[in-house]
């Protein structure tokens, strides 16, 4: 049975929540593998919204294990004042439908505290992190100083994590004017939440072994996107953990075999939030457009998406770093109205015609697209579910997004309810 691995293949915010759920239709389990509560996926399901954070996508369909891996730093009070929010939609979650990895490591008050302290300084450029304290406990387990799942279930080895943590930390807020944290307050809110978190604790490594040798099929749902990748994102303006597919292995405990085929999730157009480079970025009305009609605010921060035309440069370069097999082409619809579309084919540099994204972030910041322009149509394409449903210009769009690319489309998505959707190539074909 195929076991597919979904990441998003831009900035994120690519609609990757709709098209894991339409996947989970086909899925036995759904694991999270990297990143924290800073990202948001959006579901509609029946006309009911959920909004999921640290939660995997497939907690919200019955008869589906979900598993948060190892990959992921979680903040455990705020994953159980989710699932509060998500039971009270009328979902729910057991240890027998949710699985935390034992080494899964932990995000903790003080880690928020650090990433808003860096990020309110004026003295160098922001990041643009939602300083929920990712990057610090990123920090924190590469540093072999975090706490971990496992350790809220023994006392003297929890105060043994805490007191290796505040030698670091106290000392870095001595530094930046902050209090000395509050050692047994810490401590006594570990041992009250332990319970809760512990009894979805499991050997997620195994587990998923188990399932896979039993024929079972497992989705690997990624969050942010792969141009926020640690290693081959826009650095420094990126997130603190690797975003593309391979994460999915080490992330869960999954041998490389384990994975048969990488979709990535890309929007008809592009968009960003925070800071860093952006060479199709709109400050026009085309890009008032496009944030308009794509309703282009962050799921978790609120902030306003920066917008901009479709750039195969760097969506190219993405699918060869995740070894992408076919892509989710999302929010065609967005696109429906505008008498001429213009698509990224390459970037000016200093009067060098450039084929990639170069890896100093000055350079990337003097980049230039060059553009190839196409007609656009003024027929709807919202809600179509097959290819006759297009405007023959739209398909023109998706033909020449493949080539540029060099990816095939295997889903193309044409509004927010998972059933406007076009299936091209299943990724669970067997």
């Amino acid at each position: 049975m195929a076991n597919v691995v979904v990441v998003g293949a831009q900035w994120g915010d690519e609609g990757k929540g709709k098209i894991v759920d339409w996947l989970c239709e086909r899925a036995d389990v759904v694991a999270r593998f990297q990143g924290g509560h800073n990202a948001g996926h959006t579901l509609v399901i029946d006309g009911k919204v959920y909004k999921l954070h640290a939660l995997p996508s497939g907690v919200v369909r019955g008869g589906k294990l979900s598993v948060i891996g190892n990959g992921v730093v979680l903040d455990p009070w705020h994953l159980l004042s989710e699932i509060e929010i998500i039971r009270a939609q009328g979902v729910e979650i057991t240890p027998e439908t949710l699985m935390i990895a034992e080494n899964t490591p932990l995000i903790l008050p003080f880690h928020g505290e650090l990433d808003r302290a860096r990020e309110g300084q004026t003295t160098v450029a922001k990041i643009g992190t939602t300083g929920r304290g990712i990057g610090p406990a990123y920090e924190d387990k590469v540093g072999r100083r975090v706490i971990r799942v496992a350790d809220l279930g023994d006392r003297a080895t929890l105060e043994t994590r805490i007191d290796r943590a505040l030698v670091h930390h106290n000392a870095l807020r001595a530094g930046l004017g902050m209090p000395e944290i509050d050692r047994d307050a810490l401590l006594q809110s570990l041992l009250d939440i332990a319970p809760e978190i512990l009894r979805f604790a499991a050997p997620v490594w195994k587990v998923l072994n188990e399932n896979r040798r039993a024929g079972k099929r497992i989705l690997f749902e990624g969050a942010q996107g792969a141009l926020l990748d640690v290693d081959f994102g826009t650095y420094p303006y990126v997130t603190s953990s690797n975003v593309i597919a391979g994460q999915a292995a080490t992330g869960t405990g999954m041998g490389p075999g384990a994975i048969d085929y990488v979709l990535g999730i890309v929007k008809a157009y592009t968009t960003r939030v925070g800071e860093g480079p952006f060479p199709t970025e709109l400050d026009d009305a085309d890009g008032q457009r496009l944030g308009e009609r794509g309703h282009e605010f962050g799921t978790t921060t609120g902030r306003k998406r920066r917008c901009g035309w479709f750039d195969a440069v760097l969506v190219r370069q993405t699918c060869v770093t995740s070894g992408v097999n076919g892509i989710a082409l999302t929010k065609l619809d967005v696109l429906d109205g505008f008498e001429t579309l213009r698509i990224c084919t390459g970037y000016d540099l200093d009067g060098e015609v450039l084929d990639h994204l170069p890896t100093a972030s000055d350079a990337q910041a003097r980049c230039v697209p060059l553009y190839e322009e196409m007609p656009g149509w003024s027929e709807s394409t919202e809600g179509a579910r097959s290819w006759a449903d297009l405007p023959a210009a739209a398909i023109k769009y998706v033909r020449r997004v493949e080539e540029l690319i060099g990816c095939p489309v295997a889903l193309l998505s044409t509004s927010p309810e998972r059933e406007d959707t076009i299936l091209v190539t299943d990724p669970y074909a067997d």
